[in-house]
């Protein structure tokens, strides 16, 4: 898949996945918060959706971005786990 097609679907799924989280932060902000989302969303619903023996990202169409999508939702979910887990162990008196 060409640099310009991760692109497209990278932003897409990220821009997806940001619209299915709603709340404070779930992720690095703005459109290119959007944009490594969906990027390394499309890494990891690849390798998810491999796994199980289905196909991953192939180029812009629709599977690609639902693929793309799974993978930035269950990434931004990890985020926020990890960067929420910091703040709120810190008590201050």
């Amino acid at each position: 898949m060409s640099i310009l097609a991760w692109i497209v679907v990278g932003l897409i799924a990220g821009f997806l996945a940001r619209l299915a989280l709603p709340g404070p932060e779930p992720g690095p902000g703005g459109i290119l918060g959007d944009l490594i989302a969906g990027i390394v969303g499309a890494l990891v619903g690849g390798w998810i959706f491999r796994a199980l023996g289905m196909g991953g990202v192939t180029g812009i169409n629709i599977g690609s971005i639902l693929v793309a999508f799974i993978g930035a939702v269950v990434f931004l979910l990890i985020w926020r786990a990890i960067a929420g887990h910091g703040r709120r162990g810190v008590r201050q008196v």
